[in-house]
C-alpha cells in the first residue's frame, strides 16, 4: 500500500468521526437546556486549550515522531466524546471541549506532516510541490466524503433513536469514541517509519521538545510570508463559526424545532462535505493555470461572499445553497493554503509550524464563538453569520505579502513559484 493511500485512509477513519458529530455539536448542549451564548463561551474553551497546547504537541511531534502523537490524540477524542455524551450541565460541556481542545492539538500536525515527510524522502525536489499538492488535495476529497459519510450516519442515528429520543443526539457521539479506538489501530499499523521512542531516547526527545518550539517560533518571526500564511488562520477561525456552529442553529430557527434540523443537518453535511470533496479534487486543475497566491486570494473572497448570501437567506433553501456554495471552495482552500505553508519549513519543524497555524485558527474560532455567539443572542443569527463572513474575506490580502528580495531584484508575488513551471504574463 502507497504512502498515499494509507495517508488517505487515515484520513478517512479520522474525519469520519468529525462528520458524526457535527450534524448535532451545537443541538445536543441547546436541547439540554444551554443558551446559545452559553454555548458560545463553553466552546470557546476549547480554543483556549489548543492555545495553550498547539506548540508543545507540535514541538512534541518533531521530536518524538508523528504516530505516537497522533495515537495520542485518538486516545483524548476518545475521552472526549464519551464526556460529551453523558454531559448535563455547562461544568461538563466545558470539559469536554477541553478536551476536544487537547486532542485537537494533538491532531493539528502529525498526519499531514508524515505524508509530505514521506514524499520528501521519495520524490525529487523539483517535483516536490506538486506532488505535495495533489497529495493534500486529495486528502481534502477524503476528509470531505468521510465527513459525509459520518454525516449521513449521524442523521440515521438521530432519526432512528433506538435508546429514545433524549439520547438521540447523544448517540453519534458514542459512535465516534469506537471510531477512535479504530484509528489508534490502524495509525499502529499503517503509519510505517515511525516507532515509538522509549526509555532513554524519549527522555531526550521531550528535552529537546523546548528547543524545537523556540526555532519553530524564531523561524515565524523571521519570516515575514509564513508570519502571513499563519495570520490567515486567525480570519479563518473566526469565520469558520458562521457556517460551522452557527448553520444549525439558523437552520433549527427557518424550521421551527431541533430535533428537525439535527435530522436535517445530517444529509445536508453529507451533501456540503461531498461538494467540498469535488471542489478539492479540481486543485491541480486550477494551479496548472493560476498561480497558488492567485487561487487563493479569489478563492478567500468567494467565501466571504457565500457566509454572507447564508446569512441574508430567508429561507432554509437559500441557506442550504449558500452552505454548499461555501463548501465548495473551503477544502480547496485549505489544501493550496497548507501547501504553501510546507513550502516554507523544513523537516524539523513541519509539525510545529502546522501548530502555530492551528493554534492561531482555535483562538480565532473562540473569538468567534463569543463575539458571534453574542450577537445572534442580541441582533440575530443571520447578523452574526454576515459579520463572520466579512470577516473571512478579510484575510484574502495576506496571500499576497511578498518575502523581502535583495535589492534591485524584480519582486514577485508571494510563493509565485509554486513548483508548476508557467511563463510570465
Amino acid at each position: 500500500m502507497s504512502v498515499r493511500t494509507r495517508f488517505w485512509l487515515l484520513a478517512a477513519i479520522r474525519w469520519s468521526s468529525t462528520g458524526l458529530i457535527v450534524p448535532v455539536a451545537a443541538l445536543l448542549p441547546l436541547d439540554r437546556g444551554l443558551s446559545v451564548a452559553e454555548y458560545g463561551s463553553v466552546a470557546a474553551v476549547q480554543g483556549i486549550v489548543v492555545l495553550a497546547l498547539e506548540l508543545p504537541t507540535g514541538g512534541f511531534a518533531d521530536a518524538v515522531g508523528r504516530r505516537p502523537v497522533f495515537v495520542a490524540s485518538a486516545a483524548v477524542a476518545l475521552c472526549s466524546y464519551v464526556v460529551y455524551a453523558m454531559a448535563q450541565t455547562p461544568a461538563a460541556f466545558a470539559l469536554a471541549t477541553a478536551l476536544a481542545g487537547a486532542y485537537r492539538a494533538l491532531d493539528s500536525g502529525p498526519l499531514n506532516a508524515w505524508f509530505v515527510d514521506a514524499v520528501h524522502d521519495e520524490v525529487p525536489e523539483q517535483e516536490r510541490p506538486a506532488v505535495v499538492a495533489k497529495g493534500l488535495a486529495g486528502y481534502a476529497s477524503v476528509v470531505g466524503l468521510g465527513i459525509a459519510g459520518g454525516a449521513i450516519l449521524s442523521a440515521g442515528l438521530v432519526a432512528w433513536a433506538p435508546f429514545g429520543r433524549s439520547e438521540a443526539l447523544a448517540l453519534p457521539y458514542w459512535i465516534a469514541a469506537g471510531l477512535s479506538v479504530v484509528q489508534m489501530v490502524a495509525a499502529l499499523l499503517l503509519m510505517g517509519g515511525e516507532r515509538v521512542v522509549a526509555g532513554r531516547s524519549l527522555l531526550s526527545s521531550v528535552r529537546a521538545t523546548p528547543r524545537t518550539i523556540l526555532d519553530g517560533a524564531r523561524l515565524l518571526l523571521r519570516s515575514r510570508v509564513l508570519s502571513a500564511l499563519v495570520a490567515v488562520e486567525l480570519f479563518w477561525g473566526f469565520g469558520m463559526i458562521s457556517f460551522e456552529t452557527l448553520m444549525p442553529v439558523r437552520l433549527a430557527e427557518l424550521v421551527g424545532d431541533r430535533d428537525e434540523a439535527a435530522s436535517l443537518m445530517g444529509p445536508v453535511t453529507a451533501a456540503a462535505w461531498g461538494v467540498s470533496a469535488l471542489g478539492a479534487a479540481m486543485v491541480p486543475l486550477l494551479l496548472r493555470r493560476w498561480s497558488m497566491v492567485g487561487v487563493s486570494v479569489a478563492l478567500r473572497i468567494v467565501q466571504g461572499g457565500t457566509v454572507v448570501a447564508m446569512g441574508l437567506a430567508a429561507g432554509p433553501i437559500g441557506l442550504v445553497a449558500g452552505l454548499f456554495a461555501t463548501y465548495a471552495v473551503h477544502s480547496m482552500a485549505g489544501a493550496i493554503h497548507e501547501t504553501l505553508l510546507h513550502q516554507q519549513v523544513d523537516r524539523e519543524h513541519r509539525a510545529t509550524v502546522l501548530s502555530l497555524g492551528s493554534m492561531v485558527m482555535h483562538p480565532g474560532g473562540s473569538l468567534g464563538l463569543v463575539v458571534l455567539g453574542a450577537l445572534a443572542t442580541s441582533v440575530s443569527t443571520g447578523f452574526a453569520m454576515v459579520v463572520g463572513g466579512v470577516v473571512l474575506a478579510l484575510a484574502a490580502p495576506l496571500f499576497l505579502v511578498r518575502a523581502p528580495a535583495p535589492a534591485g531584484t524584480p519582486q514577485a508575488p508571494m510563493l509565485d513559484d509554486d513548483g508548476v513551471r508557467r511563463g510570465r504574463r
